[in-house]
C-alpha cells in the first residue's frame, strides 16, 4: 500500500521549479502502476497438493480447501519451530486469511487442486507463541528499476518488474517492504535519476514521504535475444542512497512468455538474498538519513541580577516548547487510529498527538510534540508494551498481540 504525506513546501517548491505544465502532467497524465496485493499482513504457505472425493462438486472442493488448511498449518508450524502440531479446523477458520488457487480441476465429485493458504501474521504468531514483527527489518522503500533496451525506468512508466514486485507476497519475509503503487507522485519523485543522486537531504524528504527508514533498490537489466526470443535476466540487489551491492545473479527463459515467470523467480532470489543480508548485518539502516539533532540552545549560566538560580527545564516548559517527533504505527482499521492517539497523548511530557497522514491497511504517520529526549519517549512506549524501532525524532512502533493459545485440555494421563 502507498504511504503518501502531503509534499512539504519546500519539496513543493523546488517541484514548481521545474515547469508548472510538466509537473501536472507527470502526476495527473501518466498511467498508474500497480497496487501490491499484498504488504505483509500474512504468513503464506504455498504448493499444497489436494485430492479429496465427495457427495458433489462443492461439497469436494470445501473438503479440499479444509485439507489444504491443515496441511499448511503443520508446514507453517515446521517452519516457525512450532513443531508441527494440529489445531482445530474452527481455530485454524479463524487465522486463515484467504487461499491461492494456484491450480485445480473439479469434478462432479472430486477436487484435485494445488493450493497456496495465507495466515493472519499476529493469530498465527499468538498461538506458536512467537513475536509476529520482532525478526523484521525496519521499513524499507522499494524502487524496483528495469533496463530494457538501453533504457532505464522506475516508476516513470510501468513496468513488467513493477508489477513483480507487486504480485510478491512479503508475509514469509523478514524484510518490512514499502512498496509503491505507481500512482500520484510517484513517477515525478521515484525516477531513474533519483537513484543516482547521493544527497542526504533529498533522500530524507523522499524517504520520510513513504514512512520508510532506509530505501532498496533491485534491478534487472532485461537483454533480448531476438524478437519473441530467449530472454536473459541480470538481477541485482542494491541498497541505500550510495547504490550499494549487495548481491548479482542470472536467470533465462526461453521465450517471450515466460518472462513474468522470470522476474517472479528473480523477485523471490532478491528477497533471499535482502533477508541473507539482513541476518548477517549488511543490510541496515543508514545513519546518515536520520534527521539531523535539533540545534542545541546556548546555556547562559550567569545568574540573574537578583541572584536567583533560573530552572533551564521549567523555564523551556513554561515557554511551551516541545521537540516535534514523527511516530510511524500500524493502522488495519480506524479505531486503531484513536487508540494510539490516546496512548500517546498519556505518556507524561507529551503536549499533543494527532494523526498527520491516514493510511488504512498500512502505516499511519502521527506528529508527537514532547517535552523532552526522544530516547526517553522510546523507552515510555516500551514500557506500555509496543516495539519501537528507529532513533532521533523519527520512531516506528508495533503493538504486538497478545492473545492466547486456545484452551487445551487438561493432561491427566499418568506415566507408563
Amino acid at each position: 500500500m502507498t504511504r503518501i504525506r502531503p509534499l512539504p513546501a519546500a519539496l513543493a517548491g523546488a517541484l514548481l521549479l521545474l515547469g508548472g505544465g510538466a509537473v501536472v502532467a507527470q502526476i495527473e497524465g501518466g498511467t498508474a502502476g500497480t497496487a501490491p496485493v499484498d504488504s505483509g499482513s500474512a504468513y503464506e504457505v504455498s504448493g499444497v497438493a489436494v485430492d479429496v472425493a465427495g457427495k458433489s462438486a462443492d461439497a469436494a472442493r470445501l473438503g479440499g480447501w479444509r485439507l489444504a488448511q491443515r496441511k499448511a498449518w503443520v508446514q507453517l508450524s515446521k517452519r516457525l519451530g512450532g513443531g508441527g502440531g494440529l489445531v482445530s479446523d474452527g481455530t485454524l477458520d479463524s487465522i486463515v486469511s484467504g487461499i491461492v488457487v494456484e491450480n485445480e480441476q473439479i469434478g462432479p465429485d472430486r477436487y484435485i487442486a494445488k493450493l497456496g493458504v495465507l495466515f493472519n501474521r499476529a493469530r498465527a504468531g499468538s498461538i506458536l507463541g512467537i513475536s509476529s514483527y520482532a525478526d523484521r527489518s525496519p521499513p524499507m522503500l522499494v524502487i524496483p528499476v528495469e533496463w530494457s533496451g538501453g533504457v532505464g525506468r522506475a516508476f516513470e512508466q510501468p513496468t513488467a518488474w513493477q508489477q513483480a514486485w507487486a504480485r510478491f507476497r512479503t508475509g514469509n519475509s523478514s524484510v518490512d517492504y514499502v512498496r509503491p503503487a505507481g500512482s500520484g507522485p510517484d513517477a515525478l519523485l521515484l525516477n531513474i535519476g533519483q537513484i543516482q543522486r547521493p544527497g542526504r537531504g533529498w533522500w530524507r524528504t523522499i524517504i520520510d514521504q513513504y514512512g520508510a527508514n532506509d530505501v532498496l533498490i533491485p534491478v534487472v537489466k532485461l537483454y533480448r535475444q531476438w524478437p519473441g526470443g530467449p530472454i536473459i535476466g541480470v538481477f541485482e540487489a542494491r541498497h541505500g542512497p550510495d547504490n550499494d551491492l549487495i548481491g548479482r545473479f542470472t536467470l533465462r527463459v526461453g521465450n517471450a512468455d515466460g518472462l513474468p515467470q522470470l522476474l517472479d523467480t528473480g523477485v523471490k532470489r532478491i528477497d533471499d538474498l535482502y533477508q541473507r543480508a539482513l541476518r548477517s548485518g549488511e543490510l541496515r539502516v543508514d545513519p546518515s538519513l536520520s534527521p539531523p539533532p535539533p540545534p542545541e540552545a546556548a546555556i547562559d549560566d550567569t545568574l540573574p541580577d537578583d541572584g536567583l538560580v533560573v530552572d533551564d527545564a521549567a523555564a523551556a516548559a513554561a515557554s511551551g516548547a516541545g521537540i516535534p517527533i514523527i511516530v510511524q504505527f500500524d493502522t488495519p482499521q480506524a479505531s486503531v487510529i484513536s487508540a494510539t492517539e490516546a496512548a500517546l497523548r498519556g505518556i507524561p511530557g507529551v503536549r499533543s498527538a494527532s494523526t498527520t497522514s491516514l493510511a488504512l491497511g498500512g502505516v499511519s504517520l502521527m506528529r508527537v510534540t514532547y517535552d523532552g529526549d526522544p530516547e526517553a519517549l522510546k523507552t515510555a512506549l516500551e514500557v506500555r508494551g509496543y516495539q519501537v524501532f528507529g532513533s532521533g525524532q523519527t520512531l516506528r512502533i508495533r503493538r504486538v498481540s497478545q492473545l492466547l493459545p486456545p484452551d487445551l485440555p487438561a493432561d491427566t494421563a499418568t506415566a507408563g
